[in-house]
């Protein structure tokens, strides 16, 4: 057997210089890699600066069409778009987000015109067009789960219309992905996918997102009665047990660094096609960091990215995706 021990073993080798670390890392980053979270808002040649995302900006459709066109160029194989929605055009029905000349639906049109070789996700979920701030419809203060379903369906249905190739239920409403799967198939999407977004917790770390898409102000209350608990491993696994058996294509753990392990225990449990959402805190803490000059911003940019991939994510969504596919370049 051969000798495993120092001096005959000197792991320090392999790492001495660059083309060696290269040739022998384990977890690799590329642009492929990525799904770049991009928020939209109305208007046109807008690029509106998000405060507490350094470097992010809620884009106009011409603005995000550039933003097509250079993920394009740079590798990334897909956009997944959010949009602004002003507290005036919201509604506890949530009307706005079955009309097929929203906002989101102008915008996928739009770019499936002029950059046809991007794909395109959706996020369907009700938190952008309510006045009350949650993914759901609200009475008595409750969140309604099947409603709210009936719902998701239909607005699933109105944005894969519009063209969007992934459908990503981010609500948490029980049986939603077996409902939508069905009001999919039936619209004639059958090739239409779904990612859910099967492991969503209850995060401290959303509050930037909040913030891009005008509901920080509105939201009533918390969501823990409908995204899971931080503390909870176990019932992740049974959350992507359930969703895939109802037919989801993907599945997706929210957020990502801090819970690397739900990555690693949904790949191995399941061998799907993995996803991890880099959510807007996890990237507002590199940026503020970084900006008071406490940490080096490329390499911790890099450094979180690769720790996604090594925890067994087949892909990020992140809003890094091209500042860390140029860095990559």
């Amino acid at each position: 057997m051969t000798d495993q021990s120092y001096p005959s073993t000197r792991l320090r080798r392999l790492r001495a210089e660059d083309w060696s670390r290269r040739l022998v890392a384990e977890a690799r980053l590329a642009p492929c890699d990525f799904l770049w979270a991009i928020v939209l808002r109305d208007g046109d040649g807008v690029r509106e600066p998000i405060p507490s995302m350094p470097g992010v900006a809620r884009l106009s459709i011409d603005e995000a069409v550039k933003a097509a066109k250079e993920a394009k160029s740079l590798g990334i194989p897909a956009l997944a778009l959010f949009p602004f929605t002003a507290l005036s055009d919201r509604s506890g029905d949530a009307r706005l987000a079955l009309d097929p000349d929203n906002l989101m639906c102008r915008a996928a049109r739009t770019i499936k015109d002029a950059v046809p070789e991007i794909g395109l996700m959706a996020d369907v979920a009700l938190d952008p067009y309510t006045d009350h701030g949650h993914d759901g419809l609200m009475r008595d203060g409750k969140i309604l789960n099947d409603e709210t379903v009936k719902v998701l369906v239909e607005q699933a249905v109105v944005e894969a219309r519009a063209g969007f190739d992934i459908i990503a239920p981010s609500d948490m409403m029980d049986g939603r992905i077996g409902a939508i799967r069905r009001g999919l198939d039936a619209a004639g999407f059958e090739n239409t996918q779904i990612m859910s977004y099967a492991a969503k917790y209850a995060s401290a770390f959303y509050g930037p997102y909040r913030d891009a898409i005008g509901s920080s102000g509105v939201l009533k209350g918390d969501k823990r009665t409908y995204q899971m608990d931080p503390a909870n491993s176990d019932e992740a696994i049974r959350e992507v047990a359930l969703d895939i058996a109802e037919g989801a294509d993907s599945v997706m753990v929210k957020p990502a660094l801090a819970y690397l392990d739900i990555v690693r225990r949904v790949k191995d449990a399941f061998r799907m096609p993995t996803f991890a959402f880099q959510v807007s805190g996890e990237y507002a803490m590199i940026k503020a960091a970084a900006q008071n000059g406490w940490i080096d911003g490329d390499r911790a940019m890099i450094e979180a990215l690769v720790s996604i991939k090594r925890a067994g994510a087949d892909g990020i969504i992140s809003y890094y995706a091209a500042e860390a596919s140029r860095r990559l370049a």
